[in-house]
């Protein structure tokens, strides 16, 4: 953790992916991110993974370094509670986010009549306020079109594991929320912001130009394996059976492969054979297929660890293919070497490596990463510190089954 937004409180109101990340990115750098969810957890509070004591390993990863308050905002008395939660006084509060729908008591123009200058982000599925997830997003983008493979039923796209336009999403909220309090630090003016997930994908693919391809070009693109659009870059492997990525996207790194491989005479052969300039690397995507071809002789003689030295000693840019297991048990990258990770005890699970803000700020500290909260580990501690309420009064919300703290579930 890195405080440089100490003083900043956000409420977040959320589920799933985009929203919690966008509330755990601003909680990583020191704003005090309250978190509400119903009394026994949310729809996202077991989801998989999870340990075999059914603790959502997602849910405790999305949510490091929040507060938690547990409410029944079914009833009116709880709605109540979260609107002054939302719209508490102060310079540094009244900012939400969420990514539940603006209406009823979550609308903007409800909590606005509590204060004028909120700031609300709400996240939608897309721009008309309907419901969509990544992986709907991700095939109506047309990118599992690019990962096809054939299973022999014929061609299929292929989904991408990684959930990136909630990523992406979240880092977009994160943006949002500070670019809007600076706007109100300026003029007093709060004021409703749009996300719509859809948009995030729809934005994105634009600005790495599929749309003026498809536009200017009208030639779909075809379906590549593992090789890289537009430059040099493939998979191989080595004599023992693992699996490296070299990529030679700047004339460098592709001078850096000739060399470590000792395929200069070759190359430059190639290149006059086919009237191509492998300087550039349209050129070098134009004849990927050859030039592989050279590569994977190099490969096919030697093992990983010797490889890996070469690669190594030539600057060349490449990657080694491994799981996440491998990731976890090998790799110093992955480690308390790297200052990103400490090990943190997260209460009711046990002892693992957590990431802080990949950010490094010059004029502040870094700070060993925050656990998750329990489910209502702080609840009484916002009652009684944000909304002032007296110890009578809060033991009566307890009472009543409007708010509640931990409990073993």
């Amino acid at each position: 953790m890195q405080k440089i937004l100490a003083g900043m409180r956000v409420v977040e109101g959320s589920a799933f992916v985009a929203a919690p990340s966008g509330g755990m990115t601003l909680a990583q750098l020191g704003a005090d991110v309250i978190r509400f969810d119903p009394i026994g957890g949310g729809i996202d509070y077991r989801r998989w993974p999870v340990t075999s004591s059914n603790q959502s390993l997602y849910w405790h990863s999305l949510n490091k370094g929040k507060r938690s308050i547990a409410v029944d905002f079914k009833r009116e008395e709880g709605r109540e509670l979260l609107t002054q939660l939302i719209t508490v006084p102060g310079d540094d509060a009244g900012l939400f986010l969420t990514n539940f729908p603006a209406k009823g008591w979550l609308a903007d123009e409800s909590l606005r009549q509590h204060r004028q200058d909120l700031i609300y982000l709400n996240l939608t599925g897309d721009r008309h306020g309907g419901s969509a997830l990544d992986y709907t997003v991700n095939c109506q983008v047309g990118f599992p079109q690019l990962n096809q493979f054939d299973d022999s039923g014929g061609e299929r796209p292929l989904n991408n594991p990684l959930p990136a336009w909630d990523v992406i999403a979240g880092q977009q909220i994160a943006l949002g929320i500070l670019a809007a309090e600076r706007h109100r630090g300026l003029t007093g003016e709060g004021q409703f912001i749009k996300l719509a997930l859809a948009d995030v994908a729809l934005a994105t693919v634009g600005n790495l130009g599929y749309i003026a391809e498809a536009t200017i070009n009208n030639q779909p693109r075809e379906p590549m394996g593992n090789h890289i659009y537009g430059t040099f870059g493939r998979d191989f492997c080595c004599r023992d059976g693992h699996r490296v990525m070299i990529v030679g996207v700047s004339p460098n790194q592709w001078r850096s492969i000739v060399r470590a491989m000792g395929i200069e005479g070759a190359v430059t052969s190639l290149a006059a054979d086919k009237g191509l300039d492998f300087s550039r690397e349209g050129d070098r995507f134009k004849a990927r297929t050859a030039l592989a071809a050279l590569i994977e002789p190099w490969f096919a003689q030697r093992d990983f660890a010797d490889a890996n030295k070469l690669l190594d000693e030539h600057n060349v840019c490449w990657g080694k293919y491994q799981s996440v297991n491998e990731l976890v048990d090998i790799d110093p990258e992955c480690s308390e070497d790297n200052p990103l990770f400490s090990t943190v005890e997260q209460p009711g699970i046990g002892k693992y490596l957590m990431p802080g803000s990949p950010l490094y700020f010059g004029a502040v500290s870094r700070e060993t990463v925050v656990a998750a909260p329990a489910l209502g580990q702080h609840t009484d501690e916002i009652l009684l510190d944000t909304l002032g309420l007296s110890s009578g009064e809060i033991g009566r919300l307890h009472d009543a089954g409007i708010v509640a703290g931990i409990t073993n579930n």
